[in-house]
């Protein structure tokens, strides 16, 4: 059983301002205008955000920034969606020409950063990054000029998400959920399926000892497309392993790399936030005074769907 007191002793102890409301939200007493207005404090002058996302400390704005502010976006379902057309007007002048965002920009170096960000004077195109962003533009439904070229750029490396790295391969199947061209999303996703080891754990090559992505992390929502890949004894039993991994404290924990102390005490507050947001969308919430998104009927499941 979820300890859900705890969970919000811990986030309202160690968790960023933003998570603090992001949890708010779901349990009811935050409004999605005080979630944006948390979210407006991370805006800088150039229209694109900085200083979200923990591993990367440039004060500079960000993809990755802005990868994390679209996920909170869609979990709010904000009417304002301004903050997002201002950062994608500023993402498109930092974007390639072949479509592709980079991973971090150069103007990072310089700045604490996770090892895995590496700031380059001319930075390549990333799929991951590409990929996640679209998929949060996908959802919130705009209708912005980057959006068209970008996707052109996912559809054209999609066959490479799984060789890419697992964060890769998640961020690509998390596309497929949002793009509105279910056939070809489809099509593609029983390309990946493939690619996905029968127990549903990816591992993260150059990551931690241990680290990896679960089913859970692959479809965080019954209705994600990703869904399909498992079939429904393989969530239950991990929807019974994330309840399980609720810490003492109250917090949940994550598996990657923690590079320096506050870093850990900042992603141990989103991760707790991001834990009950997918038990509450599986119908595993503690309570009913919730705004976590609703189940549907019927999930879809992988021995229907796929050929694994």
């Amino acid at each position: 059983m979820i300890d859900h007191h705890a969970a919000a002793q811990f986030v309202a102890a160690h968790a960023r301002p933003i998570d603090r409301r992001r949890l708010g939200f779901l349990e009811g007493r935050d409004s999605a205008e005080t979630v944006l207005r948390a979210l407006a404090a991370h805006r800088d002058d150039d229209g694109g955000l900085a200083q979200l996302e923990p591993d990367l400390r440039s004060p500079a704005s960000q993809p990755a920034c802005l990868l994390y502010a679209l996920q909170i976006l869609h979990d709010i379902d904000a009417s304002d969606r301004s903050l997002a057309t201002g950062a994608l007007d500023w993402l498109s002048t930092v974007t390639n020409e072949d479509g592709g965002v980079p991973f971090v920009l150069a103007s990072a170096a310089g700045w604490p950063h996770a090892p895995w960000f590496r700031p380059e004077d001319d930075p390549a195109s990333s799929l991951l990054m590409t990929a996640g962003i679209a998929a949060g533009v996908h959802r919130l439904g705009l209708d912005h000029p980057w959006l068209g070229p970008a996707s052109d750029y996912c559809w054209a490396r999609m066959r490479d998400a799984s060789a890419d790295g697992a964060y890769t391969l998640r961020f690509a199947l998390d596309f497929l959920d949002a793009v509105p061209d279910r056939r070809r999303a489809d099509a593609e996703l029983e390309a990946l399926a493939g690619r996905v080891p029968a127990d549903g754990v990816v591992r993260v090559k150059a990551g931690a000892e241990g680290e990896a992505l679960r089913p859970l992390d692959l479809a965080p929502r019954p209705d994600h497309a990703a869904r399909r890949l498992f079939d429904d004894a393989a969530i239950e039993r991990e929807l019974d392993r994330l309840a399980g991994e609720q810490q003492a404290d109250g917090g949940w924990t994550f598996g990657w790399e923690a590079w320096n102390p506050a870093v850990a005490w900042e992603w141990r507050g989103a991760v707790t936030v991001a834990a009950l947001r997918t038990l509450g969308a599986y119908g595993r919430a503690p309570r009913g005074d919730h705004r976590y998104p609703a189940s549907p009927a019927v999930a879809p499941s992988r021995s229907t769907t796929s050929t694994m």
